[in-house]
């Protein structure tokens, strides 16, 4: 049998053949499969305790623009012939509440309430953890192809081992914060989800479906929109490559210095044919689809608004609510504490300043990271995520499940058990502080937004 080296020992090749390779791929999908039913089945079981520990009520999990208790709010005074946005419920998008509005009230006799949204939920999960696997393949291929470009076929064969796309998936389907959102009754998995497409299909390169993730991601919670700048860089440079300096380092730091000359005329040669150029033509067909999927999504919602209210409306109660920050109630964000301390004059001036915060952050990591432009998505989403107006636990179980794809990156990170240790401390005090705030009156607002700070 052909033998082939798969990782390296002190140095030494450490071989196997062709036949023991592929049992050894064939384990690892059993094994992936085994625990994405068991995470599935983990879910369901969830479903059916009764009340599901609350989480419905929690405010890390229910805010007031991913609660599936305001969305059948809002269904229900829309099938009452009263606009959804009237009073202050619900501040969703319209084609959510077209396709989850009817399974809130749809009843299965001695089943928990709310079963077949949950069941929508688990599904959003499953094909996002899917999604998640399909684009760590790509950008492992994507690895490979640059490591062939450099003639380092050393260090291409001792890749085989791990694949960050089954950590990735795992690691999202197993996250404490996704199976909350998901059996807490959270629309976050949807916007997850979405999300998810939007960077799955730049990374393919299939360019309807990467216009569709990302006007439906923006349309459902608008901070999503920053992610056109490495859907464009994925789709006119290709996917993630590390730099060239780190595989010219790796690739011929192990020749020793007796050939230098050689080693430099080798890197000219080996740049050269690494040099990547910006495509236009996908770029273009990009803002082509994304137009047309807006306008469709634009003809949507007026025809969903329209016997009881408008477009405009729809705006101001959906992504005017996000930006002005109406409701000031706690959750888990750094904001709520700040506005609702903040004098009223200060107020306009404040919110400006904080939603340019995320915007200014934009170029220069684009500048930084455009060769990487999948890790500068990931950027780009926890950033939102824990600078937006309402987040939620579902917010950070996406960029965490992304975090996945990059181990291999960040493995050599400092202080990086510290830094886990911290977060599993901050998450567990976030709901202590909050029962001692506001149920058990021995505590202060300062307790709780400490936790959400130093989460921040």
């Amino acid at each position: 049998a052909t033998q082939t080296p798969i990782y390296y020992i002190a140095g030494a090749p450490f071989f196997l053949s062709v036949k023991n390779r592929d049992e050894m791929e064939q384990k690892k999908k059993r094994g992936f499969w085994r625990w994405l039913i068991a995470s599935v089945m983990l879910r369901l079981i969830l479903i059916y305790l009764p009340k599901t520990f609350n989480l419905a009520s929690r405010p890390e999990v229910s805010t007031p623009l991913v609660s599936l208790r305001r969305l059948a709010e809002g269904y229900w005074l829309k099938q009452s012939s009263i606009s959804p946005y009237a009073g202050s419920m619900y501040h969703g998008s319209p084609l959510l509440l077209s396709l989850l509005g009817p399974l809130t009230v749809k009843r299965i006799e001695g089943q928990p309430s709310h079963l077949l949204c949950s069941l929508v939920f688990v599904i959003a999960d499953i094909i996002s953890a899917l999604l998640i696997r399909a684009t760590g393949h790509t950008l492992q291929m994507a690895y490979r192809q640059s490591l062939n470009s450099l003639d380092i076929v050393d260090l291409l064969k001792s890749s085989d081992l791990l694949s960050s796309g089954d950590i990735a998936a795992l690691v999202y389907l197993w996250n404490p914060f996704t199976i909350a959102a998901c059996v807490g009754l959270s629309t976050s998995p949807v916007e997850n989800l979405v999300v998810i497409l939007a960077l799955h299909g730049a990374c393919k390169g299939l360019v309807p479906l990467a216009a569709f993730g990302w006007v439906m991601s923006t349309h459902l919670s608008l901070y999503p929109a920053i992610l056109i700048i490495p859907v464009i860089l994925l789709l006119g440079y290709g996917p993630d490559t590390p730099p060239r300096k780190l595989f010219l380092q790796k690739g011929y730091g192990k020749n020793g210095d007796n050939h230098s000359s050689d080693n430099c005329g080798q890197q000219e040669t080996n740049q050269s044919k690494s040099e990547v150029t910006f495509s236009w033509r996908p770029v273009v067909h990009f803002l082509f689809w994304s137009s047309l999927w807006s306008a469709y999504v634009l003809v949507l919602c007026s025809i969903s608004v329209k016997p009881h209210g408008s477009l405009w409306e729809m705006f101001q109660r959906t992504y005017g609510f996000i930006l002005t920050m109406e409701d000031m109630s706690p959750n888990i964000g750094v904001l709520w504490y700040f506005f609702a301390e903040v004098f009223d004059f200060f107020r306009s001036f404040f919110m400006i300043v904080f939603h340019l915060n995320i915007l200014f952050m934009i170029l220069p990591l684009a500048i930084r990271l455009k060769h990487r432009p999948c890790f500068l998505a990931f950027i780009y989403i926890a950033i939102s995520s824990m600078l937006k107006s309402y987040p939620s636990v579902g917010d950070s179980a996406l960029y965490l499940g992304l975090l996945g794809l990059f181990l291999d990156e960040l493995a050599d990170m400092k202080f990086s058990f510290f830094l886990l240790c911290g977060y599993i401390g901050v998450s567990l005090l976030s709901p202590v502080m909050h029962n001692l705030w506001i149920w058990r009156g021995t505590g202060n607002a300062n307790f709780y937004y400490a936790t959400d700070y130093f989460g921040g």
